[in-house]
């Protein structure tokens, strides 16, 4: 896109009501949003700018809601590449979304995050008797909740529009083809174990 485009040109002023609803802490409708959430991504931009999109999941109510300004997000077992928790170190501005299954509107929460290893926090925080290893702080400077379009034309919830799981090759396969260095059963069956025993 050419740099001099003026988007303003192009696209009408949002509403009153899309301005409006940008509110600077979260109310009673934003926390219950987020105590029915199981799923959010968060985005987070390394120093040099580039960014990275990750998901989180667990239990609906997994972010605890410390106060009307602050979240905090428990940070389970996953791949130790880090990219979130690097970043954030980085530059602390986040972006999230979280999402509700079987709802299409989402909830956007934007702000700053640091990383806590509150020994406290952490323990209430744990599953199956294990606590994360550390937890995202995120101090809120914005949030909103977002109209359902999106999810309407993905018709993210809707079964009848699923993709067979069989329609891609399993994640070992892939995997192994982008990296050559396991086998796809050999894969598989890492990443079964996995399952099994480092959910949390």
């Amino acid at each position: 896109m050419d740099e001099d485009v003026k988007l303003r040109e192009i696209y009408d002023a949002p509403s009153r009501i899309a301005v409006a609803k940008c509110l600077p802490a979260l109310d009673r409708h934003c926390r219950d949003f987020i105590a029915l959430s199981p799923f959010l991504v968060i985005g987070t931009s390394r120093g040099d700018g580039s960014q990275d999109v990750s998901p989180r999941g667990d239990p609906p109510g997994f972010v605890r809601v410390i106060d009307e300004r602050t979240l905090a997000i428990p940070d389970r077992p996953g791949n130790n590449r880090l990219d979130s928790l690097g970043n954030i170190q980085d530059n602390p501005r986040v972006g999230l979304i979280f999402f509700i299954p079987g709802v299409e509107e989402t909830l956007r929460v934007n702000g700053r995050a640091r990383i806590s290893l509150d020994a406290d926090l952490l323990a209430g925080m744990a599953v199956q008797g294990k606590p994360p290893r550390s937890a995202l702080i995120v101090e809120v400077e914005e949030c909103y909740l977002h109209c359902a379009k999106a999810l309407k034309r993905a018709r993210l919830w809707g079964a009848e529009h699923r993709i067979e799981r069989s329609r891609l090759p399993t994640l070992g396969q892939m995997v192994a083809d982008q990296t050559g260095l396991e086998k796809a059963e050999e894969a598989d069956r890492r990443l079964e174990e996995s399952y099994r025993t480092r959910l949390y």
